[in-house]
């Protein structure tokens, strides 16, 4: 009996198959929050992606929503809402919509522009009961055409 108190046999595997639950759960978090990351990433890069190709080829609604769609891997990124296209002056906080003609504050004729949307949901690998399933990603990329 004596010897096998002072026995240390087999306590590596014991802590070893405590931990092993935490450090899955770790392991598939960090994943799991990395891949929303990058599902963010993707929403970006297909905003972005829409309005160089208006850029490209001028303002098409069906060319731009297909440049988006297509821009990653990733099959549920929309174009939504739908490329606009409006006529606007640049100001410090971005560009102001105006009516097509207008003269901007430093004598410049209003830009033709079109602001270009992209939304894709993200779904968490697992279900953590303390943060949300799901997560909606949009982005938005403007750019002047003339």
């Amino acid at each position: 009996m004596r010897a096998a108190i002072g026995d240390k046999r087999g306590v590596a595997a014991a802590e070893f198959g405590i931990l092993i639950p935490i450090l899955s759960l770790m392991v598939v978090s960090v994943t799991d929050i990395g891949l929303a990351l990058y599902r963010k990433m993707q929403v970006e890069n297909a905003a972005q992606a829409g309005a160089q190709y208006a850029i490209a080829r001028g303002f098409d609604t069906s060319g731009i929503s297909n440049a988006v769609t297509n821009a990653t891997n990733a099959t549920d990124i929309t174009a939504s809402p739908a490329p606009v296209q409006f006529c606007g002056c640049p100001t410090s906080a971005g560009v102001s919509t105006v009516t097509c003609g207008t003269t901007c504050t430093g004598g410049a004729q209003a830009g033709t522009y079109t602001t270009v949307s992209a939304r894709a949901t993200y779904y968490t690998l697992i279900d953590y009961q303390i943060v949300a399933a799901s997560y909606t990603y949009s982005a938005q990329s403007t750019a002047r055409l003339q």
